[in-house]
């Protein structure tokens, strides 16, 4: 049996692709595939990755077409997208109504920078979205608030130890999530949070309630700047990459993984001979618990952690690996061909969005049935 090619998708970003989201399968139509996309072009696009046609393309700013930095999609079948840009704006927006509403910034009231831009966003829940920036500052922010005029507040905040350079979050039982967001100075920040009745207080009409409890605020055992860091499907463990190509795998509960004779490790990856890329994107498989990483050598590779083994190499696209995003049942993994300047100010490939089929045998750790 052949491998599945990867398709290229139509009308690809203008700039440098910055984050790749599948949405929920019953938003909008349950018989689509859509995937959403974030760039430097300042606009908002959403594909529908079975017939490869772009159907949504949105300037979220359209007086100061600031850069999008980063995109989140909450667990909600509406259709709703969050985007973080470089002068530090969150916006919302809806895609059944083609409309986009500020929810609030980074700035504080100050001028809007890119010393404030907003890096880093994650869904919490259906109603509430986590924002981290190059301000040093994490926030939540309640989507039902809309722009008056006025500053938004946000519902909790919390000081970061340098700039936010990637985040993710876990969904656990009872309300209760994990997030954890990779800073500057290669600090770690782990914030365990409950965010009290968000549905409850959605229908009343009345604020959020989160309680915030910030956990850890660790170093990373990669030895450089980290570019991406993502959560175990399980929320016990994270893999996180650096610019001089390695991958590390730790455990947030670093005594209980002794005890299950789980400890932290980490692997080169994305190396050409004596050329050292670095590791741009990590996505972990929904159903498997392996995960891809996409590099700077134009690369991308599944692997098993729990085994340590590598599962498949992808042919090289043209140019960087800038973003990757599996589908909800890891049928199919979005890759973003895009240069991320790593060699500077140079001519490069135009950026492409890619989507391939990923068969189980491909992603499926090694001793499993």
């Amino acid at each position: 049996m052949s491998a599945p090619e990867a398709r290229a998708l139509s009308d690809p970003p203008t700039d440098g692709i910055t984050s790749l989201c599948y949405l929920p399968q019953s938003s909008i139509n349950p018989s689509l595939s859509l995937l959403a996309c974030s760039s430097w072009d300042g606009c908002l696009r959403v594909y529908d990755t079975k017939t490869q046609a772009n159907v949504v393309t949105h300037s979220m700013d359209s007086r100061s077409a600031a850069p999008l930095l980063s995109l989140a999609v909450p667990p909600s079948p509406e259709g709703i997208l969050v985007a973080g840009s470089l002068n530090g704006l969150v916006q919302h927006y809806d895609i059944k109504t083609s409309t986009s509403t500020i929810i609030g910034a980074h700035c504080g009231g100050e001028q809007r920078t890119e010393q404030n831009a907003c890096s880093c966003l994650a869904p919490i829940d259906c109603n509430v979205v986590a924002s981290a920036g190059w301000d040093s500052k994490f926030h939540l922010w309640d989507l039902r608030i809309g722009s008056s005029g006025e500053q938004n507040k946000p519902v909790a905040s919390h000081d970061l130890p340098g700039k936010a350079f990637s985040m993710d979050t876990h969904r656990g039982n009872e309300g209760k999530n994990t997030v954890v967001i990779a800073t500057s100075g290669r600090r770690n920040c782990i914030i365990d949070m409950r965010v009290l009745s968000s549905e409850k207080a959605h229908e009343l009409n009345e604020p959020i309630v989160v309680d915030l409890v910030p956990q850890q605020n660790r170093e990373s055992s990669l030895k450089y700047q980290t570019r991406a860091v993502r959560l175990f499907p399980d929320g016990k463990g994270m893999a996180l990459s650096s610019i001089e190509g390695r991958v590390a795998i730790e455990y947030l509960d670093e005594a209980e993984a002794e005890k299950t004779k789980k400890k932290k490790y980490a692997f080169k990856c994305h190396r050409v001979g004596d050329t050292i890329y670095p590791v741009n994107a990590i996505a972990f498989h929904p159903r498997f618990g392996t995960f891809a990483t996409g590099g700077c050598d134009g690369t991308v590779v599944l692997w098993d952690a729990a085994n340590k083994k590598r599962l498949t190499a992808l042919p090289k696209m043209a140019t960087s690996i800038a973003a990757l995003a599996y589908n909800h049942d890891g049928t199919e993994l979005a890759m973003a061909s895009s240069y991320t300047f790593e060699e500077g100010e140079r001519d490069h490939p135009r950026d492409e969005i890619y989507v391939r089929e990923i068969l189980d045998h491909e992603s499926k750790p090694k001793n499993a049935k």
